[in-house]
């Protein structure tokens, strides 16, 4: 039998669960309403009425649903969760086990050398086809004696126009830079699975082989990115809080959650779907 906690219950009158209660029943709502209007299950209400926190998940979110049930039914809990190990909750520390394989250093080092190298040519490449006129114009002297026939050093003079005209316009170079950034950043968007974090958080994610890569509660305006071919699981608390990308498009948590808790798995072609647990 599942025993349940009483923490919650201080020496001086009701406990948590029971103020919640007797709030909800006193405005004639029914569990199901609460659920309905909360969006969580009514297993969880239950559990909240009952001050069972062990199956309701971590306390940072047993904190915030008794907030949203206190705020529906029109009561405050502050009083009361201020004497509680909630009020004092910290945030587990991250442990990261992620290990850059060496093709991956190699990679990224050669691409950085490769856009040194291609900046400095987009660079180097129109000053010096800027200068190649005025050295081809310096050849060009030409004499002070009148010409013996008059004819002939006008279709001379005209032949030199042409000739220092097209000189003096450089041939266009379209700028290298500029074509190959947005392919750089294509190639690394579509092999990672971003998770942007809008409010605090719990969150596990697995390897394929089932190894811990990252776990723990996340702060809001935290950003984890990882690539696709080695995550195979993601656990997420409060995922209404934690907006999810793969190669670079929006993720819908929907199918994939359980009152405030999402779970799925990545397949080895980054396809998701439900995970059981």
């Amino acid at each position: 039998m599942k025993m349940q906690s009483n923490e919650f219950a201080p020496e001086g009158g009701g406990s948590c669960g029971a103020r919640l209660k007797q709030a909800r029943e006193a405005a004639g709502l029914s569990i199901e309403d609460v659920a309905a209007r909360l969006k969580m299950p009514s297993r969880v209400v239950q559990s909240l009425e009952n001050d069972d926190t062990a199956s309701t998940g971590a306390p940072v979110f047993v904190r915030g649903q008794l907030r949203s049930y206190a705020r529906l039914v029109g009561i405050d809990l502050e009083d009361q969760l201020s004497g509680t190990p909630l009020a004092s909750t910290a945030p587990s520390e991250l442990i990261s086990h992620t290990h850059t394989p060496r093709y991956r250093r190699v990679y990224e080092q050669t691409t950085r050398r490769a856009i040194y190298i291609v900046m400095t040519a987009a660079i180097a490449v129109p000053v010096i086809l800027a200068t190649r006129p005025h050295l081809s114009n310096s050849g060009n002297v030409q004499s002070l004696e009148m010409p013996a026939n008059p004819a002939g050093a006008e279709h001379g003079a005209a032949q030199t126009a042409q000739s220092s005209k097209a000189a003096a316009t450089p041939p266009q170079r379209t700028p290298l830079v500029a074509s190959m950034a947005p392919a750089l950043s294509q190639i690394q968007a579509s092999k990672t699975l971003t998770l942007n974090f809008t409010g605090e958080s719990w969150m596990q994610v697995r390897g394929t082989g089932g190894q811990v890569l990252d776990e723990g509660t996340v702060q809001a305006g935290q950003v984890r990115s990882y690539t696709l071919g080695e995550v195979g699981y993601v656990k997420l608390g409060n995922a209404s809080g934690v907006e999810v990308r793969k190669t670079g498009e929006s993720v819908d948590l929907a199918p994939f959650s359980r009152g405030s808790v999402a779970r799925f798995t990545l397949s080895s072609d980054g396809s998701l779907a439900p995970a059981s647990n």
